[in-house]
């Protein structure tokens, strides 16, 4: 078996804010119907975490549970927990109709950190960065491809995609973050 790697070796860029690929992160689609009480305690249970409101996040125990959509949760977790964590999260569903499925290695992840992430993020996202709260949680865009991101703080963004367009998504963010290239002051 090979040995698991991240998509662009830990790839870092430093402009006006710095643009780093996160280490290996762990990753989990769940789907299932948000109003059965049986899949939310499986949740409760197994993550630490009730399912979060609309386009946020929730801490759990030793995760995070994203909204994704109406049906669809992402559990972020260490990448060495994420299968224990599928395991469980199967176990504890039980026959509820659910989907769970590692997807750790099919993402990047990008962590920006500086004062100005949410002007980057505005110039690539179709999100009205200002309004952006946070723990909000972002499915959309960023120029032509697919991502999700989040804000942890007014400094940092975490930004996932697939793992087919990391190399195009850092470029992005490494010339959107280019010295000489600030919009303004946000």
């Amino acid at each position: 078996m090979s040995n698991a790697v991240t998509a662009l070796n830990g790839a870092k860029a430093t402009g006006y804010i710095t643009v780093t690929e996160a280490p290996l992160t762990g990753m989990i689609t769940v789907r299932g119907d948000f109003n059965d009480v049986a899949f939310v305690n499986a949740i409760k249970t197994v993550c630490g975490a009730a399912i979060p409101a609309q386009r946020r996040l929730e801490a759990g125990t030793g995760c995070h549970v994203l909204w994704m959509s109406p049906d669809e949760l992402l559990v972020v977790c260490a990448y060495d927990a994420a299968s224990a964590l599928v395991a469980a999260l199967v176990q504890e569903m039980g026959s509820i109709h659910a989907l769970v499925v590692n997807v750790s290695d099919a993402r990047a992840v990008f962590d920006l950190q500086g004062d100005d992430v949410r002007e980057v993020v505005a110039k690539l996202a179709p999100v009205d960065m200002k309004a952006m709260q946070i723990g909000e949680l972002r499915r959309t865009r960023f120029s032509q491809v697919a991502a999700a991101f989040w804000m942890s703080s007014d400094t940092e963004v975490r930004v996932v995609c697939f793992r087919s367009v990391a190399e195009y998504v850092f470029n992005l963010l490494k010339q959107s973050s280019k010295p000489g290239f600030n919009v303004g002051s946000w």
